[in-house]
């Protein structure tokens, strides 16, 4: 795996926390839009599978909140990188999902935040999940392009399978720069997942307001780890 850069001088990234602090705090209204990125590299099968599984939580967690609609993104073998159009079925994303088998290769998470960043200046995208265990390149254009989410109002959401103190390290950072938040969770705990995919939706669909209201300690893990809101 490749190493990532040290951290640098936290003036940059105060500065920015700062801007984004300063941004009117947009509300979703209607139905919620969230991307759903997955690695889908060699050593992610069992992982995958889980998802597929899960995945129709974010669905049911969004119901009464003005439904979800969530595009499928995902990233295998040699620079393969695909999207599902914006679905609003768990039947028809667990369908696409289960036509899909894992390829050895690197991550594509840079590409992953381009496309996020093209989505949402076309049409508000309310969340961006990461599911992953590996960030195998150089993180400085990446949290460029979290900052850049951030200013949209786009935050990622980082959920690290594995203990890796590098990914984890790298994924706080895309995490923190979109306004964001991170999260383990354990291939030995099926629910936890489950539970990172609910609190994520409750969020997109209904906002800050309607994840404080979700009991449960992933709900409040990731609402502790928002930037505080905007006084008006």
């Amino acid at each position: 795996m490749a190493q990532l850069p040290a951290p640098k001088s936290g003036g940059a990234v105060a500065e920015f926390l700062r801007r984004l602090d300063t941004l009117p705090a947009v509300r979703p209204t209607g139905r919620g839009r969230l991307l759903f990125a997955v690695d889908a590299t060699a050593s992610r099968q069992p992982s995958w599978d889980r998802a597929c599984h899960v995945q129709a939580e974010m669905f049911a967690a969004a119901e009464g909140l003005g439904g979800l609609a969530v595009q499928l993104c995902y990233w295998r073998g040699h620079h393969e990188f695909a999207a599902t159009p914006f679905l609003t079925d768990a039947a028809e994303l667990a369908r696409r999902m289960s036509g899909v088998s894992v390829l050895a290769g690197q991550t594509q998470i840079h590409r992953c935040l381009e496309h996020a960043l093209r989505e949402t200046t076309a049409e508000r995208v309310h969340a961006l999940v990461l599911v992953g265990d590996a960030l195998e390149e150089a993180l400085d254009p990446i949290g460029h392009l979290a900052a850049q989410l951030g200013l949209r109002g786009t935050p990622v959401f980082c959920f690290q399978e594995g203990g890796n103190p590098q990914v984890e390290w790298g994924f706080r950072q895309i995490a923190k720069l979109s306004g964001g938040a991170w999260a383990p969770f354990d291939s030995a705990s099926p629910d936890a997942l489950r539970d990172l995919l609910r609190a994520v939706a409750v969020f997109a669909a209904g906002g800050r307001s309607a994840l404080a209201k979700l009991p449960g300690r992933a709900a409040s893990g990731i609402a502790g780890q928002l930037p505080a809101p905007r006084r008006s």
